[in-house]
């Protein structure tokens, strides 16, 4: 095997690390409503999203790899600028990750092929096209799910204007089931191709594939491995996001949660059409501040949204210079000097990430999380998506035992078969209240 090969074979081992902390840094993006609005367990909601973003192996194209793998001219491809940018774009990732802010690992990486190819060749490298159509999408994205949420969300209202609550509520349970698999399909298939397009660009200008017409070639077994290590990664789940998605922007409830994921999930299928390479994080998070500014009462924390933005504009030039600063490193004058900072860069960064995620939030602490704050524990905030009235009775719970000594006192049978009496007409009333009953709320 000679040196060139070796370097590829390494460089697509850091591609599939890429995939992997895309999967566990966006994995909030597929969860994050489903878990906060308790459809799912935050468990089993990993494991659904892993499945859908692995089935978009079978049902998309590879429109936006196209887009990507041309963001630098063919002649300034190389090993080294490959390297670069996905290094630049896995530090990125487990930075943001770190400190829970929900940036874009797409971003990230286009940012960082930028950064090295401008290094290598100048600005005759970049292909301004491919770089423009990602820019605009910056925007566009965010934007299209803000819109798409909102309107899904006004079009609910009105319909559901004299729908039975809780009946509603149970019904759109299931809905977002399928409105999340849609967006976890979405987010597999646009974010999977930005790793193959690199992937068999570098592969193309090394000569170990042949471009023969004017889309790139993506063998399926390049396909295959960045689905997998995305599905991986969603497995892991980044849990520090999924608080900032799922509460920190507004509070969801089924209702809104399904309008905030369909809203997403055709923005993203749209721009997939298109081959934009789009950001899955910007598209949600726009899409939840749409339907939190939809509900009149409603809550949307814009000092969140606000850090996002920031966060959003700040990417790709951060990842640039990182990328920028790697490429030098492999640039230096002995390549025994370049291999061992590198692997000493390389070995830090996997420490770190190993103890952060030692030390990072779990499932289990997310799910305490929501847990205090479950339909039975509290009066559902005012455009929260819910119109349920506090104070919703609690059934009695068939592992509660009594006393001894209170099972024998006189009337406690009485007393608890009242209490249950009233709990069953409690509840029996609220299957009656509809969403017009109660205006000072919404869904």
């Amino acid at each position: 095997m000679d040196l060139t090969t070796l370097a590829v074979v390494g460089i697509i081992a850091l591609a599939a690390l890429f995939d992997f902390t895309n999967g566990f840094h966006d994995s909030a993006n597929s969860i994050a409503t489903v878990v906060a609005t308790h459809v799912l367990k935050p468990k089993v909601a990993v494991v659904w999203a892993a499945g859908w973003n692995f089935l978009a192996f079978f049902v998309i194209g590879t429109a936006v790899a196209d887009t990507v793998g041309e963001t630098v001219k063919s002649q300034y491809y190389s090993v080294a600028v490959v390297f670069a940018a996905l290094l630049a774009a896995v530090i990125w990732n487990f930075l943001s990750w770190h400190l829970g802010i929900p940036t874009s690992s797409s971003h990230a990486l286009i940012g960082g092929l930028i950064g090295a190819a401008l290094v290598k060749g100048g600005i005759d490298a970049i292909k301004a096209s491919s770089v423009e159509k990602t820019a605009a999408f910056i925007v566009i994205s965010p934007l299209a799910g803000l819109l798409l949420g909102g309107a899904l969300m006004l079009i609910l209202r009105a319909v559901l204007f004299r729908a039975p609550v809780l009946r509603t509520e149970k019904l759109f349970r299931w809905f977002q089931l399928a409105s999340s698999g849609a967006i976890s399909l979405a987010h597999g298939g646009n974010d999977a191709q930005k790793t193959m397009g690199i992937v068999a660009g570098l592969l193309v200008s090394t000569g170990h594939l042949t471009q023969t017409g004017s889309s790139l070639p993506v063998p399926d077994w390049v396909a295959l491995g960045c689905y997998l290590f995305i599905a991986l990664g969603t497995l892991s789940g980044g849990w520090r996001i999924v608080r900032t998605m799922g509460t920190g922007i507004t509070r969801l409830r089924p209702v809104s949660g399904f309008c905030a994921e369909t809203g997403a999930a055709i923005a993203l299928f749209g721009s997939t059409a298109l081959g934009a390479p789009v950001s899955t994080t910007h598209t949600v998070a726009g899409a939840v501040a749409g339907v939190g500014t939809t509900n009149r009462n409603s809550t949307v924390d814009w000092s969140v949204f606000r850090k996002m933005v920031v966060a959003w504009v700040v990417t790709m030039p951060a990842a640039a210079i990182v990328a920028a600063a790697v490429y030098g490193l492999t640039q230096l004058p002995s390549l025994a000097a370049s291999t061992i900072v590198l692997a000493v860069l390389i070995a830090g960064l996997l420490v770190l990430l190993w103890k952060s995620l030692r030390a990072a939030p779990t499932a289990s602490d997310v799910e305490a999380d929501l847990d205090k704050e479950a339909e039975e524990e509290f009066p559902m905030l005012a455009g929260a998506g819910s119109i349920i009235p506090s104070g919703k009775p609690r059934r009695p719970h068939a592992h509660t035992t009594e006393s001894d000594g209170d099972a024998d006192a006189p009337g406690k049978d009485d007393a608890k078969a009242a209490k249950e009496a009233e709990q069953r007409k409690q509840l029996e009333e609220l299957n009656k209240v509809t969403a017009d009953q109660v205006p000072e709320l919404s869904w």
